[in-house]
């Protein structure tokens, strides 16, 4: 990587929390087609990041609390590990 194509320190944030939201969504005890819904709105939140990061940023914030949603619902939500 070049010296120029470092990282902000908002892209750096933003970078490591949609890698832990990528995270969470793999270790969700859902159904794979509810698994794989979820990882492509994750991927829509990261072409987003391309070009507007505080947009990426607010979705990504409204993705986490749906999770956590999700989460808590879930009836094994207590065995849920936090990421690899």
């Amino acid at each position: 990587m070049a010296a120029d194509d470092r990282l902000t320190r908002s892209e750096d944030e933003l970078a490591r929390r949609l890698r832990d939201a990528h995270r969470r969504v793999r270790a969700l005890p859902v159904p794979s087609e509810e698994r794989k819904r979820l990882a492509r709105r994750l991927l829509a939140i990261c072409d987003v990041a391309k070009r507007d990061l505080d947009h990426a940023a607010a979705r990504l914030n409204l993705f986490l609390l749906n999770l956590d949603v999700l989460v808590s619902d879930t009836s094994s939500a207590g065995n849920i590990a936090e990421g690899d």
